[in-house]
């Protein structure tokens, strides 16, 4: 079995060597490097070739969401799980719109951490239905009908089924509940979400998520019912 490359980047040391500790416990993670600051993260990575970033977003000269943005928008860029202290603010918001898998808080059971390091890895993001439902509802209110208006004609470009399978996407279900759902095979559901990213230039799920709640997707489905 391959070892997952995991990258750490947080600027307290204590932190990190914590995380070293925990992290370098498991027989299928392999700790490549260490970074204090996001003004280092994309040289290391350049170095070091991991697959996930362990990423803080508080730091002193390139913060988390900075270097997120530009190891996102990079080819062959490596899976960004954001470590924070809140379950949802706008700093959350903003690395998961940049294309962060996902986040976990600092004070996360270290079980919990290895398993999210090892679901991003794996394609998975790391965002329960109702952590992401928290974020969405967080997001209200903030230049909401802007967003919406812009969500709206990017979605335009999905056909009806893509549509739906955006919308399951957005309400948190995985790939299985998916396809139970709409009545199709696990890889047809591979294909649609595959196919969305694509069309709608997206990173991962979890931009998919934000952006059918921005669209209003989301509400739209719950008044059908």
């Amino acid at each position: 079995m391959t070892a997952i490359r995991l990258l750490l980047v947080d600027d307290d040391p204590l932190v990190r060597a914590g995380l070293s500790f925990m992290m370098g416990g498991a027989d299928d993670i392999e700790i490549v490097g260490e970074a204090a600051d996001g003004a280092e993260v994309e040289a290391l990575v350049d170095r070091t070739r991991p697959d996930v970033v362990l990423m803080d977003i508080r730091m002193p000269t390139v913060d988390g969401l900075t270097a997120t943005e530009r190891l996102r928008a990079r080819e062959d860029a490596p899976q960004v799980v954001v470590l924070t202290t809140f379950h949802a603010d706008e700093q959350v918001l903003r690395a998961l719109r940049a294309g962060a898998a996902g986040f976990v808080l600092k004070d996360t059971p270290p079980a919990e951490i290895l398993a999210a390091v090892r679901r991003v890895a794996a394609g998975d993001p790391v965002l329960s239905p109702t952590v992401t439902r928290q974020l969405m509802r967080h997001a209200v209110g903030i230049a909401a009908d802007t967003r919406r208006t812009r969500a709206r004609e990017r979605l335009a470009a999905l056909n009806d089924r893509e549509r739906e399978v955006a919308v399951a996407v957005g309400r948190g279900l995985a790939n299985a509940a998916i396809a139970t759902g709409l009545f199709m095979s696990v890889a047809t559901v591979k294909t649609h979400v595959s196919r969305i990213l694509a069309k709608l230039d997206l990173n991962n799920r979890v931009q998919i998520a934000l952006l059918a709640y921005d669209a209003g997707l989301l509400e739209e489905e719950q008044e059908e019912r």
